[in-house]
């Protein structure tokens, strides 16, 4: 008699972010009860959180890092110390939400160490080759005050767009660029993707809307830059 073809066994995935961890972040969210946030942080997020981590510095190759191992428990203090920014009523579920954000965080710190190197090689490169040769210093006061100059003027601008007549989604948007820009200072911002995130988070609008806003202002921005470049501003 032939012998039956064996079934396949299908390998069983690692679900560490499951639906329980889920609702504990939506519960940790809406409770105000500190001792409850607590409970729920040791029992369900911090471990959800650490396996997440681990996964994608494995996943996306973020071990070339150095200090690879640093840098990921300081990404998991990061994440314990931002949970509050999450809100489940916009529609984004936690997985995704932090994810995303500690993917753009080690790529945050990629691109700084990237940077970090390529200072170094040209400093050691204008060593090389200067040996007694004079360096040229320029004096940084012209282009720091064309800066200054620049921001005091477009914020004035900014100040112009809000007095015409906006659409409510507009208005949401102008002030959350304006958060933005008043704090990027302290705002850690990785890339475009970043930016979209907290222009949602601050007006509560989904991406479609941001990008009709921001697309509008875009037009006002390219007007403005060409006035400032040929000096009529």
């Amino acid at each position: 008699m032939p012998t039956p073809p064996q079934k396949k066994r299908t390998r069983r995935k690692n679900h560490y972010f499951t639906s329980d961890h889920e609702e504990a972040i939506v519960r940790y969210a809406r409770s105000s009860c500190q001792r409850e946030r607590t409970e729920l942080y040791v029992e369900y997020i911090q471990p959800a959180f650490n396996e997440m981590v681990d996964k994608i510095v494995f996943t996306y190759k973020f071990t070339n890092l150095p200090n690879c191992d640093s840098l990921r428990e300081e990404c998991k203090i990061w994440l314990m110390t931002i949970l509050d920014k999450y809100d489940p009523n916009k529609g984004s579920k936690a997985f995704s939400y932090f994810s995303v954000i500690t993917k753009n965080w080690f790529i945050h710190k990629v691109k700084k160490n990237t940077q970090k190197s390529v200072r170094e090689v040209c400093y050691e490169e204008i060593n090389k080759n200067t040996n007694n040769t004079k360096l040229v210093t320029h004096n940084p006061y012209f282009s720091e005050r064309e800066k200054r100059e620049f921001w005091k003027f477009l914020w004035e601008e900014i100040g112009k767009w809000e007095q015409e007549k906006l659409k409510e989604n507009e208005k949401k948007v102008i002030e959350a660029v304006k958060i933005l820009l008043s704090e990027s200072e302290s705002i850690e911002i990785f890339n475009k993707k970043a930016i979209y995130l907290y222009l949602r988070e601050i007006t509560g609008l989904n991406t479609k809307q941001v990008i009709n806003s921001l697309n509008k202002l875009r037009s006002r921005y390219r007007v403005f830059r060409k006035k400032w470049n040929e000096g009529d501003v």
